[in-house]
């Protein structure tokens, strides 16, 4: 009896694991298939276009790496909202609503930090100050942040602007700032005017001067943090960095099925892992009951919804797990000089 039991309970996990199909990377299937699995999002095609390579380079954040020192916020006195959006809560900061695109380069632990800082600049002068702090800098001058497009750690992208600084730059072709992003935006639909989405780019060298017509010179147009921390991996930790000082950079790991990801909250429903992510949180809330961190990725504005997306918060073991280890890997913040804490007027 107990080895008829055992062979049954095998039976048993064997059609499970059948159950659930290996589904073709981007395929009409795989779409399908998650909605159809009644869950809390919408999957759809964004990658029409693209070479697997390509898809494969854009998680090169490197989990696992160098932490910065934790900082715990006093939020016994705080009474925090139950949604909140920073595009709302700092209308008069544009970056917050901006959606970058890293190209075909693995530079989303560059996007996520240079997004974050451009934020904390204009939050923490009350909108006085509003620039776009330049990913190209961080990624390509910064040796101890990893392999540049290839994969680098975020937590040291923080630490490299505290120590060395970092110039303005804004997106692919705007000519605004020190060192706007050099690598162009590729083309995720069949018929579009960008450069088709290929394999992974070069790493742009480092250059230590500003685009022709700039001015004050790169040395004079660098900006220094003051205080480079990381947020403890517990949701209302998150929640009130988040409300007090603006968004913040962190890492998680991205599933085959995540790249298809249209609209509602995101959690694992089917697919391999494909690597570690960097992104850029903005705010929380909740969708047909369904907690959520909002967030803004770097992959243009065709993808998800509008190049933002919302994952689930606090509940699914997986996701739980995988914002712990962003909170201590790379959910990373810090405050420009000379700013002040607390939520500005």
């Amino acid at each position: 009896r107990m080895c008829r039991l055992a062979l049954l309970c095998l039976l048993s996990a064997l059609s499970v694991s059948w159950a659930k199909p290996r589904l073709p990377l981007l395929s009409p299937e795989m779409v399908q298939y998650i909605n159809n699995a009644d869950t809390t999002w919408a999957a759809g095609q964004n990658f029409h276009n693209v070479d697997i390579s390509y898809v494969k380079s854009l998680c090169g954040t490197l989990l696992k790496g160098p932490r910065l020192p934790e900082l715990v916020q006093s939020d016994e006195d705080m009474s925090l909202p139950d949604s909140f959006d920073a595009r709302l809560q700092w209308p008069n900061c544009p970056t917050i609503k901006e959606i970058r695109d890293q190209g075909s380069c693995g530079s989303c632990w560059a996007f996520g930090a240079a997004e974050a800082i451009s934020d904390r600049y204009c939050i923490h002068s009350n909108g006085k100050v509003s620039m776009e702090i330049s990913a190209e800098d961080l990624l390509s001058c910064c040796d101890s942040c990893g392999m540049g497009c290839m994969g680098g750690f975020p937590s040291a992208a923080w630490d490299y602007w505290a120590d060395s600084g970092l110039v303005t730059g804004g997106l692919y072709g705007s000519n605004i700032g020190c060192r706007p992003y050099s690598i162009a935006p590729c083309e995720h639909h069949v018929n579009g005017t960008r450069p088709p989405c290929t394999g992974e780019g070069d790493t742009p060298k480092c250059v230590s001067e500003c685009n022709a017509g700039y001015t004050p010179s790169y040395v004079k147009d660098k900006r220094f943090g003051k205080q480079t921390y990381s947020v403890p991996s517990k949701e209302q930790q998150i929640m009130s960095e988040l409300y007090k000082n603006g968004p913040v950079e962190a890492a998680f790991s991205v599933y085959e099925d995540f790249l298809l990801y249209k609209t509602g909250v995101y959690q694992h429903v089917t697919g391999q892992m494909l690597g570690g992510h960097a992104i850029k949180i903005l705010g929380w809330g909740k969708e047909n009951d369904t907690p959520y961190w909002l967030v803004a990725n770097s992959w243009n504005t065709d993808w998800g919804d509008n190049g933002f997306f919302k994952i689930l918060r606090g509940k699914d073991e997986n996701i739980s797990r995988m914002c712990s280890e962003a909170a201590l890997d790379g959910l990373s913040t810090t405050l420009p000089p000379n700013s002040k804490r607390g939520c500005p007027a």
